[in-house]
């Protein structure tokens, strides 16, 4: 079973008080103690990033880990990531990832990854990255399309009720065609796709929403919200 669960936003670095996404995906692993490694490749390898991740994950049951393309832990990189249950990319400049990744051959690897079972994860720039197209400001000021790995069909835009003119933005481009029809989510919800299918929408805000957007529709989609009601 190949799964990708991607965050609109929230998780461990922007909702530190409330980790249902994040207890989420550890499951998803069905693993006791799943094997964790957070990939924070967009962010330049911050070290406050970093931290922020192990403060988090230390106290979960599992064992959690990370990849710096800065600082690498071995120079077998395909052996490190394959031995994991999750990737968990982090946010920051897709651009960036996505050419160091192809430098390092890290984009190969994460697609072996996917097809063994290994769940890949990942908030804002970790969530428009599986898509074939995204919506990103990596390029400076303002909002570009982009083109990004292509494990899952279509376009996504994170952080859709979270920054002003994600929405306008995406709508716009849809429109224009300069990006196919995708999926939008709010901050605090994850995309759960099994083997390309959108199986599941999640939330840990109990009116964040996902979308999915055409060149003439926004459809507000089912979510369910993890929290207590």
């Amino acid at each position: 079973m190949r799964q990708i669960i991607a965050l609109g936003g929230g998780g461990f670095s922007m909702e530190p008080e409330t980790p249902l996404l994040d207890t989420y995906i550890l499951k998803q692993a069905n693993k006791t103690i799943p094997k964790i490694c957070f990939i924070p490749t967009a962010s330049g390898d911050s070290d406050h990033y970093i931290k922020r991740f192990y403060n988090f994950f230390k106290n979960q049951s599992c064992e959690p880990s990370h990849l710096s393309l800065y600082n690498p832990p071995t120079r077998d990189l395909e052996t490190f990531i394959l031995e994991k249950d999750i990737i968990y990319v982090g946010g920051g400049n897709t651009k960036n990832l996505l050419a160091l990744w192809k430098e390092w051959k890290l984009d190969n690897m994460l697609r072996q990854a996917w097809e063994q079972g290994i769940v890949l994860a990942g908030i804002s720039a970790g969530s428009i990255c599986w898509f074939e197209q995204g919506i990103t400001d990596s390029y400076g000021t303002g909002l570009e399309p982009i083109t990004c790995l292509g494990l899952l069909k279509g376009s996504n835009c994170p952080h859709y009720d979270g920054e002003p003119e994600r929405r306008t933005m995406y709508q716009k481009f849809i429109k224009e065609k300069k990006l196919y029809g995708g999926i939008a989510g709010d901050d605090g919800v994850a995309l759960h796709y099994i083997d390309q299918e959108l199986n599941k929408i999640v939330s840990s805000r109990k009116n964040a929403k996902a979308y999915r957007v055409n060149s003439d529709s926004e459809k507000v989609l089912p979510t369910h919200f993890l929290g207590s009601n």
